[in-house]
């Protein structure tokens, strides 16, 4: 992968909204080929995905393949927290889907792994305790070409307009 295309998906998390602009995402970016095969055996999804009914997870596959390796963290004490709601996981995830869809517009390909050891990948790494590891993001170009995207529900099914319960514009 071009180091432009990387600094270019690094620059658009860096640029996401946070809660009162605290920033509090860290990203450790692995290319190492041995320790994002370390990585991928962390990824603990398999017995997830089986019992949704899938037949295998492509995301432990693409951990150890994609030439990039993002690891979104967040420094939890950096976030806002107010009312007893804390909001790095809001934070982090703005800068994640910036990310995703700036790798998207250069031609990359992405997916967001949430299912992993976070103990052992925050040892492997070298993250301190107190950082959240959020997710693993392999970034790369894309083995195949989809036909479509993951089918989504219509917005009639998830927008309510004015207040909840009407769900189109009349």
């Amino acid at each position: 992968m071009e180091a432009e295309k990387l600094q270019s998906v690094l620059e658009a998390a860096r640029m996401a909204p946070s809660w009162a602009n605290m920033q509090c995402w860290r990203f450790v970016v692995v290319q190492d080929p041995a320790m994002k095969r370390r990585l991928s055996e962390h990824s603990v999804a398999d017995s997830f995905v089986t019992a949704k009914g899938y037949k295998s997870n492509p995301s432990q596959r693409a951990l150890a393949e994609a030439p990039v390796v993002v690891v979104a963290c967040a420094e939890c004490n950096r976030s806002g927290d107010t009312r007893g709601q804390q909001y790095y996981m809001a934070d982090v995830g703005m800068a994640v889907a910036s990310l995703m869809l700036a790798a998207h517009a250069v031609g990359l390909g992405s997916v967001f792994v949430g299912i992993f050891d976070e103990k052992q990948v925050g040892s492997l790494l070298g993250i301190p305790a107190y950082i959240s590891i959020v997710g693993l993001i392999p970034l790369g170009y894309s083995l195949e070409t989809p036909e479509c995207g993951a089918s989504r529900k219509p917005l009639d099914e998830i927008v309510h307009y004015e207040a909840w319960g009407p769900r189109a514009m009349e």
